[in-house]
């Protein structure tokens, strides 16, 4: 295992060092033709396609947006994944390539690597997980450029007429541009699954019901969303005390739905600032066009009944930055907001994504000015700002939001609960989870007292890594035979909370373009691939496909 990882590592040093910071794009031509068409340059679908140029085959990589990476070059640079020894792979070297660039002092500017808080703790295994956006951002240009992966940016699936099919075959994708992309496979590596909804494969959204696959944290969660969770009771009416007055924003009068009964709640999105108290590289929280401050009244409402762990998830990142996500009842999360976005038009997605940026640089913004916030935690708060040398390009924010959840697939073999909690195994792993069971917040709510609640927040581990099958990143043979999903694969919402890991997209990503480089040199379809031959496949590439403890 050593030494294919050490292969692995090598092949990945070689082309981030050879070509970082620049990729191939190719604009000029309308119609192109690659053995792999890759659609979405997330932290997966690069992977994907320097997987297929490895397998020797060509590729392209289409990307919606002008920067690769995801969430991953996004903002979240405190990686989850719950055991590191799960990670094999691309998705392993990728981390071994972020503890080379670190080893380096000039990668350090606003701070010595040695005060750095894990400066002292380098990883055995030569693999770090703590990073900046653009240093991730820089590393995935490098693999693509270094791959030779021709890279189309700004280019988006064409969402009426964007799929053409032979039988159950795609035949090619257009984008709105109008440029035609052909090839023999397809993988769709998008956080939306836009690919796979038009290609006419099954899918759902929202949360299913317990019964539906004999689970018992699936659906509406009241009992179980103990976490970030309101800790002190906080008026929910624009009139304290007044029902009459109407309820704050962001707050429903109905029922919260029956336990484990599903719905079409979606769990919130945010964004992973990247925040710096260095001086010299900090910005000040911007107030946003748009500003509504009836939006942060339940906030500050909370914050004068005692409540103030606002920086409760601010973990630190090299250079004297942070990745700070959600953390406590009212926080970055903007709860409800997104129910629409997995299946909206771009259109309608821009103007989601525009209320959520609004919405948390206006929390941001609020807790830095207004005079009802604490002092003390006012003066923290005004210690931070966005770092000035990250997303430059889009004012310092990040450019991804966090999709936590849209569109899933239904294939032959559903992940589901059972599988997380080692009741039930597969026997064609593609890769391992390793993450607890997370949902984020659906809903906010008036109770039966009168007061604010949440629902939806779920966080439940405590059991081993366990392997993901084959059979859920493709969909059923009937439907797309020649399509891999290793992002919105086949899982219910609860087992997606623990699979859904950028660490873990990546190695779905590798495998699924391993299997469809086999189904192009037999000619068959990806859902007949010989297990066998792809398992032996994955593991000489350094993949790992079940847990017999720490590897």
């Amino acid at each position: 295992m050593r030494l294919k990882l050490r292969f692995l590592i090598l092949f990945l040093l070689s082309l981030t060092l050879v070509f970082q910071g620049g990729c191939m794009r190719h604009i000029e031509s309308r119609r192109s033709r690659a053995d792999v068409i890759v659609y979405g340059g997330t932290c997966g679908g690069v992977i994907a396609a320097a997987q297929a140029a490895r397998m020797g085959k060509s590729v392209i990589l289409i990307e919606q947006g002008r920067h690769l990476g995801g969430l991953t070059s996004g903002g979240l640079g405190a990686t989850d994944i719950g055991n590191k020894g799960a990670i094999g792979g691309m998705s392993r070297g990728f981390y071994h390539l972020i503890y080379r660039h670190y080893l380096r002092e000039d990668s350090w500017e606003y701070e010595r690597r040695d005060d750095y808080e894990l400066g002292k703790k380098w990883d055995s295994e030569e693999t770090w997980w703590k990073f900046e956006p653009h240093v991730a951002e820089s590393l995935f240009e490098g693999i693509a450029a270094s791959a030779r992966v021709p890279v189309y940016y700004g280019e988006r699936l064409d969402l009426k007429k964007g799929v053409e099919k032979s039988g159950s075959r795609i035949f090619s994708i257009r984008s709105e541009s109008g440029r035609t992309y052909y090839g023999r496979m397809f993988i769709d590596a998008s956080y939306e699954g836009d690919l796979m909804a038009k290609a006419g494969v099954s899918y759902t959204v929202g949360r299913e019901s317990n019964s539906e696959y004999g689970e018992t944290l699936n659906g509406v969660q009241t009992k179980n969303a103990v976490y970030h969770q309101f800790e002190k009771p906080v008026d929910p009416y624009i009139e304290p005390g007044e029902p009459s007055s109407g309820l704050l924003p962001c707050i429903h009068g109905g029922s919260p739905g029956e336990e484990g009964q599903g719905d079409h709640r979606v769990q919130a999105y945010n964004f992973r600032m990247c925040l710096s108290d260095a001086p010299e590289n900090r910005v000040p929280f911007p107030k946003p066009k748009g500003y509504d401050a009836l939006r942060y009244e339940l906030l500050l409402r909370y914050l004068e009944a005692g409540w103030g762990k606002v920086f409760g998830n601010n973990q630190m990142m090299p250079n004297r930055k942070t990745d700070m996500n959600n953390h406590g009842a009212f926080s970055t999360d903007n709860i409800g907001a997104n129910y629409e976005y997995a299946e909206a038009d771009y259109k309608k997605r821009k103007k989601i994504i525009e209320d959520h940026v609004r919405y948390q640089q206006g929390l941001m913004w609020t807790l830095a000015n207004n005079p009802r916030v604490p002092a003390e935690l006012q003066e923290e708060v005004n210690r931070w700002g966005l770092a000035s040398d990250e997303f430059v390009d889009n004012g310092n924010w990040p450019h991804q939001i966090y999709v936590r959840e849209a569109r899933r697939m239904v294939s032959d073999y559903v992940m589901s609960e059972h599988n997380c909690r080692g009741e039930r195994t597969v026997p064609d792993s593609v890769g391992l989870a390793a993450y607890t069971m997370d949902s984020h917040n659906t809903q906010r709510y008036v109770d039966e007292n009168g007061y604010a609640r949440n629902e939806g927040d779920v966080q439940v581990g405590g059991f081993e890594p366990y392997p993901i099958s084959y059979r859920s990143i493709v969909p059923r043979e009937s439907e797309c035979s020649n399509l891999l999903v290793p992002v919105c694969l086949s899982a219910s919402h609860i087992a997606f909370g623990s699979i859904r890991m950028e660490p873990v997209f990546m190695v779905l990503g590798q495998s699924a373009s391993s299997a469809a480089c086999m189904a192009i040199d037999e000619g068959i379809s990806v859902q007949e691939v010989d297990y066998g031959k792809l398992r032996e496949r994955l593991l000489k590439d350094g993949q790992i496909l079940e847990w017999k403890g720490r590897q």
